[in-house]
């Protein structure tokens, strides 16, 4: 459903909430290597996600991608607003062009409530929240993370 893009974004934003301290910086290179993602691809998303207020940046010699007290107040759905846009949660899941409660698809009551509820949890659920979640619930961001539970 969500472009590699998209989620190479969502990974690296819980990555900095996770890990990063406002007053720190983070550059792309550590970033795409805690998470097994193409570090040319990840700088071109993450100024993306820059310019649209999503993470905050520092150039220079000590600069780098941080998440500010503002950042971490956004959604995924600001994320997936960001880089996919939204057509794809409002397209028939079979694919036919007049789908909708007045004229369904074989699966469209089906498809309706899982829908909502992943509508609802991304735009919801700020990038804070989110963290708070992976944290209790011990989830995995990158399979290194997962890799390292499996080893101990």
């Amino acid at each position: 459903m969500l472009s590699n893009a998209c989620k190479y974004a969502i990974r690296s934003i819980l990555y900095l909430a996770m890990y990063v301290k406002e007053d720190e910086k983070v550059g792309v290179k550590k970033i795409a290597e805690a998470l097994e993602t193409p570090q040319p691809f990840l700088a071109k998303l993450l100024q993306q996600l820059a310019k649209n207020k999503l993470v905050s940046s520092h150039k220079g010699p000590t600069g780098g991608f941080y998440l500010n007290k503002d950042n971490v107040e956004n959604s995924i759905w600001d994320i997936i607003k960001c880089i996919d846009g939204t057509s794809k949660f409002e397209q028939c899941f079979l694919g036919l062009p007049s789908c909708g409660d007045e004229n369904p698809c074989p699966v469209h009551y089906t498809v309706v409530p899982f829908r909502k509820k992943i509508y609802a949890d991304f735009k919801d659920k700020t990038i804070k929240e989110f963290v708070t979640e992976i944290r209790q619930k011990g989830r995995f961001i990158s399979l290194k993370d997962f890799e390292a539970v499996q080893e101990n």
